[in-house]
C-alpha cells in the first residue's frame, strides 16, 4: 500500500504522524500551516499519486487541518475522478476544528470530533482498524497521546497537562534542523524527540525531567562525531553535513561559478562560510527568505556584493551581501525556487 499523510505544523499534527509511522514505515509525509501550503501540498500528492500504479492500494489521511467547502469539494471531484480512471484511492481526514462542521455534514471522508484532538482521534481510528497497531501501544506511548490530547485540547486539570506543555514547546522550537530544505529530516528529528519524551512521560514530576533534559536529547541526536560541543556547533555541523548531502541538488550557476541555493536557512555566515571551505569547487552561497529576501556569501572567489547589485540593485561586502527581490511570489516549494534563482542568474550572465 501507498500511504500519503498530510498534516499540521505544531505537535498535534506531528503527533499524528508520529501514530501513523507506526504501522506505514516508508510513508510519504508532508505537513503544512493552513491557506496555500496546504493546497499546494494537496497538489503535490495527487501528482505523485497520479504516477503511481493503478494496481496499488493508496491511502491518503489528512489530519489536524480543516478544509473549506470548496477545498473539499475540489479534493473530492479530483479523487472521484482518479478512482473512476483506475485508481484505488482511500481518502480521510481526521480533525477536530470545530470550523470544519459544514464540510464533515457534506462528505463521508471528513471525521470530526471537536471533543479530542487530531492525535486522540488518529490513535483511536488506527487501533480500530489496524490490528498491528495494537501491537504498539503501551503504558507509556498511551499516556504520550493523552498528553498531547490534554494540551491540545487545554485539558487544564487533566494530570498529563503539564507534560504536554513541555511537548508542545519542545516541538515547537525544534528548529536545529530547518523544516522546509530538510523537511523529512526536521520530522525525523521531531519524532525522535516524542519518542525519547516517552521515557519521561509515566514518571513523578516527568514534566520536569523532560524539560531538564530536552537540550540533552537534541544533543544526542545532532551529534555526528561522539565529541561533545555545544548545541549551536553541533547543529552547524549537522547542518554542513545535510548540505554536502544535497549539495548537487542545490547547486545553481553563474558565469561558470558555481554555487549552493538554500531556502530558509537564515543565519548563514558560519554555515555557508563552513561549507565555502570544505568544498572548494563552490564560489558562492544563497539563502533565500519566504519572503524573497536573499543573503549571499562568498569566499574571495567571487564579488558577491557585485552580484547582488546585478539581481536586485542589492549590495554590501564582496564576501556578504543582500538583497530583496521585488517580484517574488510566496512558495513553500524549492523547485520553484531553485528555478526562479537560476533563471535570474542566468540574465545577469
Amino acid at each position: 500500500m501507498k500511504f500519503f499523510h498530510l498534516s499540521h505544523t505544531d505537535l498535534d499534527g506531528y503527533g499524528c504522524q508520529f501514530l501513523t509511522k507506526r504501522i506505514f514505515p516508508n510513508a510519504i509525509f508532508y505537513n503544512a500551516n493552513y491557506g496555500l501550503e496546504v493546497m499546494l501540498f494537496i497538489k503535490d500528492i495527487l501528482d505523485k499519486i497520479e504516477h503511481t500504479s493503478k494496481n496499488e492500494d493508496i491511502l491518503f489521511i489528512i489530519t489536524d487541518l480543516n478544509l473549506t467547502l470548496d477545498e473539499s469539494k475540489n479534493l473530492n471531484h479530483k479523487i472521484k475522478k482518479l478512482n473512476e480512471s483506475g485508481y484505488n484511492i482511500k481518502l480521510q481526514l481526521l480533525d477536530h476544528h470545530g470550523t470544519g462542521l459544514k464540510c464533515s455534514e457534506k462528505y463521508d471522508w471528513y471525521f470530526l470530533d471537536t471533543s479530542r484532538s487530531a492525535t486522540k482521534i488518529t490513535y483511536d481510528y488506527l487501533y480500530e482498524n489496524y490490528s498491528k497497531f495494537k501491537e504498539c501501544c503501551h503504558l507509556d506511548f498511551e499516556n504520550l497521546i493523552n498528553s498531547i490530547n490534554a494540551v491540545d485540547i487545554w485539558l487544564e486539570n487533566e494530570d498529563l497537562f503539564e507534560f504536554g506543555k513541555v511537548c508542545m514547546t519542545m516541538i515547537a522550537k525544534a528548529y536545529e534542523i530547518n523544516n522546509i530544505l530538510f523537511r523529512d529530516q526536521n520530522r525525523d528529528y521531531k519524532f525522535y524527540l516524542l519518542e525519547k519524551s516517552m521515557k519521561y512521560v509515566s514518571l513523578e514530576n516527568g514534566h520536569i525531567l523532560l524539560d531538564e533534559n530536552i537540550y540533552k536529547i537534541k544533543k544526542e541526536y545532532l551529534n555526528l562525531t561522539n565529541k561533545n560541543d555545544t548545541i549551536d556547533n553541533l547543529s552547524s555541523l549537522y547542518l554542513v553535513e545535510s548540505l554536502e548531502k544535497r549539495k548537487e541538488e542545490l547547486t545553481v550557476y553563474y558565469k561558470g561559478h558555481k554555487g549552493l541555493l538554500t531556502f530558509t536557512l537564515g543565519g548563514i555566515s558560519i554555515p555557508a562560510n563552513t561549507f565555502l571551505k570544505v568544498n572548494d569547487d563552490y564560489d558562492f552561497f544563497i539563502d533565500v527568505s519566504r519572503r524573497g529576501k536573499a543573503s549571499l556569501r562568498a569566499d574571495n572567489k567571487l564579488d558577491v556584493s557585485v552580484l547582488a547589485d546585478k539581481l536586485a540593485k542589492g549590495g554590501g561586502h564582496p564576501n556578504a551581501s543582500g538583497l530583496a527581490f521585488k517580484d517574488w511570489k510566496e512558495t513553500i516549494l524549492y523547485d520553484k525556487v531553485k528555478l526562479y534563482i537560476q533563471t535570474k542568474l542566468d540574465e545577469c550572465s
